[in-house]
């Protein structure tokens, strides 16, 4: 039997489960331990490893030079370290696949009773279905690393946001089925002192939020060509509590549809300059989900319902209308993001370069003006929150911290990218664009619905907000 230490923290992967997960941020020893309790259950219980990625292009992407230099750190015995598996007592012992290429084909590996999934962030909708049907044998278990990079990605939607409560409370989460363990730095005694240099470093040099997903595990939800960077949405959380001004104004309701049956609807509520509630509704058609939709914007009192209708959404006018037209008090529009923009002539005076050009100038239609208009709110709002600067309460947005789904909207409002167009307008990618590679984003429907909730109806007399001075005596 080998001798080997793990962190306390992981002792519980010990125990039975079916699903062992461990994610977080670097220099926790995620993907060392684990492959040190493989190669504990190949010697001692003859357990035989599928060591799965993603993407494999070659052996190289593969664990099996961490699996090859822990064996012979361990001074592990009866191993044959091959080019292309790892062998015990002259059986196999660790094979490895790539899952992107062929996920159906990991069902051809019936006869081991463990994988191990490293980089488990990356792995896909369609190779996580392969994975659970492989391993049908009695005490088979499925093992996963992960440093989680989207809050809208399969691993962390089936691993995490079910258990986050827990998992932020404890550090770790464990049912029947599941023993899932965050892991950080913070939680190894055995953190070199050479990454602790560079952990301070990265803490000195980083934006918080990828100091955050790269030592921490949080996500990080930036594209490269993001319009909306993580800090900006991070200080909008509360910003009327930390600045002290309350909802006041017109009640907006605004439902992105679903373009599908299979897509998920938004449903987004703000009051004044305060977002009360965004969710989905995941199952249903576009009608059902309309009145999903109707039925929670009369529920809010909402002054005004507004939607989507572009594409199928313009279909759906009569049964809004069937719904709302003998409501006293809320009125309703439709929202056509291909259209040209709003009030083409008037000056668009808050976007740098931009400063001197007109809507119809800046913009390549409506959708993108409301995308930016909402991208200056949370600018307008970091800049307040972060920095001490006075801003226009009227000019800044605050996501109220009681919404459930926070990871989610920041997943999908923070990776909204730039298209790139030789007019030099502002452009917007489409959701179909998004969906194609290199982008292969979700469907951005609550962050639409969002977005469409700027829509300010000139009818509406919307009152200013109040601010509270004594909010900003701590912020300069």
């Amino acid at each position: 039997m080998p001798k080997m230490q793990i962190p306390k923290k992981m002792l519980p992967l010990l125990e039975p489960s079916r699903y062992k997960i461990c994610l977080g941020g670097r220099g926790a020893s995620k993907s060392m331990t684990m492959a040190d309790l493989c190669l504990l259950a190949a010697q001692s219980h003859g357990i035989k490893t599928l060591c799965a990625r993603e993407f494999q292009a070659s052996i190289d992407d593969s664990v099996h030079a961490l699996l090859s230099a822990e064996i012979e750190r361990l001074d592990l015995k009866g191993f044959e370290i091959q080019r292309n598996e790892i062998r015990y007592n002259n059986e196999t012992a660790f094979k490895y696949i790539g899952l992107a290429r062929s996920p159906e084909s990991v069902k051809s590996y019936h006869n081991f009773s463990r994988i191990f999934v490293e980089e488990a962030q990356t792995i896909s909708e369609a190779s996580l279905k392969a994975l659970t049907p492989t391993l049908r044998t009695a005490g088979s278990e499925i093992w996963m690393a992960a440093n989680p990079r989207s809050a809208a990605d399969p691993f962390y939607t089936r691993f995490v946001k079910p258990f986050e409560k827990e998992l932020r409370r404890d550090g770790i989460y464990r049912d029947s089925q599941h023993c899932i363990i965050w892991m950080n730095y913070s939680d190894n005694p055995a953190f070199p002192d050479v990454l602790e240099q560079e952990r301070l470093y990265d803490q000195q040099n980083m934006s918080a939020a990828l100091y955050a997903h790269v030592w921490e595990g949080e996500t990080y939800d930036e594209h490269h060509d993001s319009i909306i960077p993580v800090e900006w949405f991070l200080a909008a959380q509360d910003a009327h509590i930390k600045l002290g001004w309350k909802p006041e104004g017109a009640i907006i309701a605004s439902h992105d549809p679903s373009d599908e049956g299979s897509d998920s609807k938004g449903f987004c509520l703000r009051h004044g300059n305060v977002i009360l509630d965004v969710c989905e509704m995941v199952t249903g058609d576009a009608g059902e989900g309309m009145d999903w939709a109707l039925d929670k914007a009369l529920a809010a009192n909402a002054d005004h319902f507004v939607w989507d209708a572009d594409g199928l959404g313009v279909s759906l006018k009569r049964q809004v209308d069937q719904a709302l037209a003998n409501k006293n008090g809320i009125k309703y529009s439709m929202f056509k993001g291909s259209e040209s923009p709003e009030d083409p002539e008037m000056p668009y005076t808050t976007g740098g370069s931009q400063r001197n050009k007109n809507n119809r100038e800046t913009f390549r239609n409506k959708r993108a003006q409301y995308w930016w208009r909402l991208r200056d709110r949370f600018e307008a709002t970091h800049r307040a929150v972060e920095k001490g600067e006075y801003v226009n309460p009227e000019d800044m947005i605050s996501l109220s911290s009681e919404i459930p789904v926070l990871e989610q909207l920041r997943a999908e409002v923070c990776r909204i990218p730039l298209k790139r167009n030789n007019a030099g307008k502002i452009q917007i990618l489409s959701k179909a664009e998004m969906a194609r590679p290199p982008y292969r984003l979700p469907s951005p429907n609550m962050g639409d619905a969002l977005m469409m909730s700027l829509h300010s109806p000139k009818h509406i007399n919307q009152q200013k907000v109040v601010l509270n001075f004594s909010g900003w005596k701590n912020h300069g």
